[in-house]
């Protein structure tokens, strides 16, 4: 039987898919230094969990619907400075690791890793350390290697709307209508409308289609 000890890692999972929850929350209670307090797949109940909690260490996915990972990184540093986030995710792309790491997280996992890795990477950043995982440093270095990206990541398209903007986007991008998107955020239609003209003008996209295909391809939302 596990023995609950003072100095027992606190850890919260934020992912959508039950069943990786489930899998690390197992992986994870069977160590004595470290206590799953809660999970979540919804970022937003999350958020309002957190804040009570207060964990030591948060385990964030990127790609959720509503509100992705790297937008709920901003909202998370407000509430809980003190807290580290470890993004555990299948995107090794480098444009995501440096957004994370620019929002604020202290370590990158990816979810390819092996399962004493995710141990190695929760240890570090709790004691203060960075974390990339190899798999996706290998990867970074290959294409830096190739030629393929820079020393900095490209800005897209996405980098140039504001907080509400993206929210909105993911949103619609998940086929949300005008109307559901002004409920859900608790705004006016009309608010809604103007929103949804000014995203496709800035992102250059017509349709819901579009959208979509932008939004799967920044890791807003899943395939």
């Amino acid at each position: 039987m596990k023995t609950m000890m003072n100095t027992s890692i606190r850890i919260y999972l934020i992912d959508d898919q039950a069943m990786i929850r489930a899998g690390m929350k197992s992986l994870l209670n069977q160590r004595e230094n470290m206590d799953v307090v809660g999970d979540c797949g919804d970022v937003r109940q999350a958020l309002q969990e957190v804040e009570t909690l207060r964990p030591d260490v948060i385990l964030l996915d990127i790609t959720m619907p509503g509100l992705s990972g790297l937008d709920a990184l901003p909202m998370i540093r407000k509430i809980l400075p003190k807290t580290k986030v470890l993004m555990v995710t299948h995107h090794e792309g480098d444009n995501f690791v440096d957004r994370a790491l620019k929002n604020g997280a202290e370590g990158y996992l990816s979810k390819d890793s092996e399962p004493a890795e995710l141990a190695l990477a929760i240890e570090a950043v709790h004691r203060g350390d960075s974390f990339v995982s190899p798999k996706v440093s290998a990867a970074i270095l290959s294409r830096s290697r190739r030629g393929e990206s820079g020393s900095a990541a490209p800005l897209s398209r996405v980098d140039s709307l504001t907080p509400r903007e993206r929210e909105v986007f993911q949103l619609l991008a998940i086929g949300h209508s005008n109307k559901e998107v002004a409920r859900d955020l608790g705004m006016s239609l009309g608010t809604a409308k103007k929103h949804r003209e000014n995203l496709q003008r800035k992102l250059d996209c017509h349709s819901a289609a579009e959208l979509a295909r932008l939004a799967i391809r920044e890791g807003l939302v899943g395939s």
